[in-house]
């Protein structure tokens, strides 16, 4: 049966009401609802999060802006300025991408046409600055502007910015701001020139500086920085225009150089405004260095070995003559301090070609390869052939008979020989095994007889050293856990030679121990004999002064020191340094007086006249590049014998004999360090000075008589 569901129009319009009335409720109460839970919003907002909202309003009410704090200077011992910074404004252009990618061989042509965009900028800015810009100062052309975009990037990467013109004028750069959107890519910085004495002191291990922005990827240390940037406080933020230390002392010193930055703090509304005035926390001064280098000592030291390279090339005398001799090193260190008074890599360059961080494509190709310190790690001889490049001595080379002294040392204090005995000496000696055996010479092949230890010493016998001490190391039984080679190289570490010297310089080798890898490429016995007479282990300059003041000392290794005090924006000392012993090695009276004896006698050229007895060794020695057997000048001395004041040593690559190719340039400094502080402790300057006097006076009142 079919139900049939009538329509009842007053039962509809009851079910319509009641639900209308339903709808209505609900409504009421979700707007109830919604108006509790904003009325508790707003208590809670007013009575719970109001402080912490009010200081947050507070805080987002300021904008900060950083102003470059003014490094800091540099002195001498003499208290003369080779380093300092002024401040002024300086034009730099930023390599967008769109601008063209230098990583690839051909450009696009939206890229090419960005590249007509730079021209045109170049020209429109050379116009710009030769009609507001000081006629005295230097042109820019268009073409100049366009070379130092560096749009190729020849010279530096995409997001380093170039520097176009510093030292901009009120007027230039009132334009450059007002018409800011017409110059794409152009930014007008607050920003400081370092300055470096013009007589370019011990420019390498000053050090230079570079942009922030430009070493902030390509450095380690700036990368770091770089990543905590944002967590820094607004006084120690790097900012990317900023000059940073890139080498020697201007980076091992960059937090104390540095300074702090000063503050600007504007008051801004909600959009940004700037809505009262501005506060001002000025920037905090970097701290002063002094140095323990003397302007005029290390300006000797320069300018005896550049004048004794030419003398070298050009000598007629075959002995002295070197004909490739184009690089020399020095470091001249006090024996009592470990101050370093001077430290030369030449040839050096002009650190002005760094000016505000940055150096142009034709400034790189001169000075590329004496811009790297020779003196403390390996630096390549300035070839600009390549392969002729790869054919001559480095910086690091073998230290020759300026080792000996300390083999001497060894074979005594290991009970390898006694002061007393003598050796047959026939100008050469065997090693290796039955029927491979193979001969070291004395130089010239020169046999000496039965001669002393301290009389081997002198005479530099290479036979002696192999036999007495090489051999007889290798074969000795192994002691306190070591063997020979064990042995040896820990004297080399005491001495200083294969590690690093504790200077602190950025970049410092530690040297090359040859004879570890010539024992595991033959066998230990050879590395021995070699070492013992100083042909396996390639050193720097400054190991080698610190090995011959460690002599000087007896066996006390000092470090050397590069800074004697650091000097606050107010003038107050804040730190100073002073002697530090990094380890000793004790040895008998009786080896002292050995090796002493013997090196006061040794053979030297240039030292005629010379007022005090002082302790030498030359060396020559010999190393096989690019298939040719080269011969490198090396000489060490410390003086006066009575009581060392100062240690040098001197290197010069394939300067042939030390005696003629290295001596006579340390006789220089050891003159020049007698007139400034005087060896005996009386300036000899000052000395003369008095005399000359004195002598003066005498004359007046003899003429007034």
């Amino acid at each position: 049966m079919k139900l049939v569901q009538e329509d009842d129009p007053k039962k509809n319009g009851v079910l319509r009401q009641r639900q209308l009335s339903i709808r209505m409720n609900a409504f009421f109460f979700v707007t109830f609802m919604l108006f509790t839970v904003l009325i508790v919003r707003l208590a809670i907002l007013q009575f719970v999060e109001g402080p912490s909202m009010k200081a947050q309003e507070a805080q987002l009410g300021y904008r900060e802006v950083p102003i470059p704090p003014l490094r800091g200077t540099i002195w001498d011992a003499s208290n003369t300025r080779l380093a300092y910074s002024t401040s002024t404004q300086s034009l730099y252009f930023n390599v967008e991408k769109n601008y063209g990618d230098p990583k690839k061989a051909k450009l696009t042509e939206l890229q090419a046409a960005n590249r007509k965009e730079a021209h045109a900028l170049a020209l429109q800015l050379a116009n710009v600055l030769a009609k507001l810009g000081d006629r005295s100062n230097e042109k820019l052309t268009a073409k100049l502007i366009v070379s130092k975009m560096d749009l190729e990037g020849a010279l530096n990467f995409v997001y380093v910015p170039r520097l176009i013109k510093t030292g901009l004028n009120q007027k230039e750069i009132a334009y450059l701001m007002e018409h800011r959107p017409e110059f794409k890519g152009i930014e007008v910085v607050e920003d400081s020139v370092r300055n470096y004495d013009n007589d370019t002191v011990a420019v390498q291990t000053i050090g230079y500086l570079k942009k922030f922005k430009g070493v902030r990827e390509s450095s380690a240390h700036y990368k770091k920085i770089f990543q905590q940037r944002k967590d820094m406080p607004t006084e120690k933020r790097y900012l990317d225009y900023e000059d940073v230390g890139f080498d020697g002392i201007e980076l091992m010193y960059q937090d104390v150089l540095r300074g702090l930055n000063g503050v600007k703090t504007f008051p801004v509304n909600v959009a940004g405004r700037i809505i009262g005035a501005m506060e001002l926390n000025k920037p905090e001064r970097g701290s002063d260095l002094y140095l323990t280098i003397h302007k005029s000592i290390q300006l000797r030291a320069e300018q005896s070995i550049m004048e004794h390279l030419t003398r070298l090339r050009t000598s007629s005398n075959k002995f002295e003559h070197a004909a490739h001799a184009r690089t020399g090193y020095a470091v001249a260190m006090e024996v009592d301090t470990g101050n370093v008074v001077a430290i030369a890599s030449m040839p050096d360059y002009d650190p002005k070609v760094w000016k505000n961080g940055q150096i142009s494509i034709k400034n790189y190709e001169l000075t590329r390869f004496s811009t790297g310190n020779g003196a403390i790690r390996e630096v390549q001889p300035p070839y600009a052939d390549d392969k002729e490049r790869m054919r001559r001595a480095n910086s690091l080379v073998y230290l020759g008979s300026t080792m000996k002294p300390l083999t001497m040392l060894i074979g005594m204090q290991e009970g390898l020989f006694d002061p007393d005995d003598t050796y047959p000496d026939q100008g050469y000696a065997q090693f290796g095994r039955s029927g491979y055996e193979k001969n070291v010479w004395n130089a010239s092949n020169r046999a000496w007889g039965r001669i002393s230890p301290a009389q081997a010493l002198e005479r530099s016998s290479n036979a002696f050293m192999v036999d007495m001490v090489g051999k007889r190391l290798y074969r000795m039984k192994e002691r306190d856990g070591k063997n020979g080679l064990q042995i040896w190289d820990s004297y080399m570490d005491a001495f200083g030679l294969g590690v690093q010297t504790g200077s602190g310089l950025p970049l410092e080798s530690g040297g090359m121990k040859d004879y570890m890898v010539e024992a595991e490429r033959n066998n230990a016995q050879s590395a021995l004999v070699y070492a013992s007479f100083g042909q396996q282990g390639k050193y720097t300059a400054l190991q080698l002064a610190q090995y011959t003041a460690t002599l000087a000392n007896r066996g006390k290794r000092i470090k050397p020191q590069f800074v004697s005090k650091i000097v606050d924006g107010n003038g107050r000392v804040v730190k100073t340094f002073g002697r530090e012993v990094l380890n000793e090695t004790h040895f008998d009276e009786r080896y002292w007086r050995v090796i002493e004896g013997a090196m006061l006698k040794v053979g030297t050229q240039g030292f005629d006249g010379f007022p005090y007895k002082y302790y030498r060794k030359t060396g020559t020695s010999e190393q096989d590049v690019g298939g040719r057997r080269l011969e490198n000048a090396v000489f060490i001395a410390y003086a006066p014998a009575e009581k060392p004041k100062l240690a040098v040593a001197v290197v010069v690559p394939e300067g042939g004999y030390g005696s003629y190719g290295a001596a006579p340039i340390a006789r220089q400094i050891f003159d020049a360090y007698d007139e400034v502080y005087g060896l005996n402790g009386i300036p000899k300057l000052k000395k003369m000075q008095e005399k000359a006097k004195g002598n003066e006076q005498s004359s007046t009142t003899s003429s007034t008589r």
